[in-house]
């Protein structure tokens, strides 16, 4: 409420301008007043609303460069965490051995298409989505879409930068039969 009170002031003190002015008019005009005041008077009030109405426009200058400038802040920070999701798209990816096939269809999962739609995107069958998303899960060491998808926004969330560390996958070297 303190960072407002400047801007309460300011627009308080616009108010008083405007309405002098369109007082002073309406009363010309309708012929209201009765006694004219002082011309060092109305000079003064002139000038101090002239004033109020110079740093109201200062003002509002003031607040319109901020607020782009927030809004050019928000933009970058919205295209960095693109890019930084894109990228740790790749890094995750990369950790769990996908092929390029399995990549695709990782990343059409994550952006929520059906496997009959990612399927026919990929000009593939479904039973061919199914067995690449399977193997997905497997090397992403979750069970679904779901878990697949909030392992991203759980390392996207962390606050100290850090990046959780990649899940235990069960060895998948077949054991020597005796």
């Amino acid at each position: 409420m303190k960072r407002a009170a400047p801007y309460i002031a300011i627009f308080v003190i616009q108010a008083v301008a405007a309405f002098f002015f369109v007082s002073d008019i309406l009363s010309s005009v309708l012929g209201l007043r009765s006694t004219p005041i002082s011309w060092k008077m109305r000079e003064v009030t002139e000038i101090a609303a002239a004033v109020g109405l110079v740093l109201g426009v200062v003002v509002g200058g003031l607040m319109l460069w901020r607020a782009l400038r927030e809004q050019y802040r928000a933009e970058e920070q919205l295209r960095r965490a693109s890019g930084a999701f894109a990228d740790l798209l790749q890094e995750r990816f990369g950790e769990w051995g996908l092929t390029p096939s399995e990549k695709d269809v990782a990343l059409f999962a994550i952006k929520g298409l059906s496997t009959a739609e990612i399927a026919s995107l990929r000009s593939t069958s479904e039973g061919t989505v199914k067995a690449q998303t399977n193997a997905i899960y497997r090397k992403a060491g979750v069970t679904g879409r779901p878990q697949l998808l909030s392992l991203f926004i759980e390392d996207l969330m962390r606050d100290d930068g850090s990046i959780r560390p990649m899940p235990e996958v069960a060895a998948q070297v077949p054991l020597a039969v005796k």
